[in-house]
């Protein structure tokens, strides 16, 4: 059923009352713990990124690298990833390195624009803290939250001979995770690629993920068990600069 914000008293840790005040609908997110768990609509919203989600997108990529204990190479800044995702004059997207936000709505759909992918409805368990609520919140100031992104870029097979698309990181913060958002997101990245006449999607995935993998291969996606990743990096990178 459908849950109105009239009906619940919300902790310090839950999508606060003052946040949502001026919208009928309070949407949270992950599974209630009765047998009958109560239901609301949550609107996603895919959208190529905007110089002012580059905050947003850093701490997204330092969440994943605690994931992925990855912490000791992460030096990601707002001003690198502002120079290298938004360079002047832009880039075409998808023929370039792509960044794209999946920004949540509480109420209903949010108004399509030219930066929106993709706008879609689900039905989810009610609630769920976010207690990462205050550092995500939208920065348009329109009651939605940040809960996801993607970057991706082209690369090229030869023997296809065709361009594809190679995703970089695909993420879903923690409170939002196992309810459709990962796959919507995935989604659109192959449907775009598929769209465009790239012969396939790329990405890498950990080893022991194994929960990953198991999502990846009921999206279609072949795990290429006898390829490996071979790569040169600082030091090693370096002593070549002046060969």
């Amino acid at each position: 059923m459908t849950v109105t914000s009239s009906r619940h008293q919300f902790s310090s840790q839950l999508f606060s009352p003052k946040t949502f005040s001026k919208f009928p609908l309070i949407i949270l997110a992950m599974s209630s713990p009765s047998s009958a768990a109560e239901t609301t609509t949550l609107w996603a919203e895919l959208r190529h990124a905007e110089p002012s989600d580059v905050p947003f997108i850093r701490r997204m990529i330092y969440q994943m690298a605690e994931f992925e204990r990855l912490t000791h190479i992460f030096s990601a800044t707002d001003s690198s990833l502002l120079s290298i995702l938004f360079p002047s004059p832009p880039l075409p997207p998808f023929f370039s390195l792509t960044p794209l936000v999946l920004y949540l709505s509480f109420t209903s759909p949010p108004v399509r624009s030219s930066q929106t992918l993709s706008i879609t409805q689900f039905s989810i368990p009610f609630p769920v803290a976010d207690p990462d609520e205050s550092d995500f919140a939208s920065p348009l100031g329109d009651g939605r939250c940040i809960a996801g992104f993607v970057i991706c870029f082209p690369n090229y097979s030869t023997f296809l001979p065709k361009m594809g698309l190679y995703i970089e990181h695909i993420f879903v913060r923690e409170p939002w995770r196992r309810m459709g958002l990962g796959k919507f997101m995935l989604s659109l990245v192959a449907k775009k690629a598929a769209e465009l006449g790239m012969g396939r999607v790329d990405w890498c995935v950990l080893d022991w993920n194994v929960n990953a993998i198991e999502f990846y291969k009921g999206m279609g996606a072949e795990v290429l068990q006898e390829w490996r990743i071979c790569r040169l990096t600082g030091p090693s990178l370096e002593k070549y600069k002046d060969d």
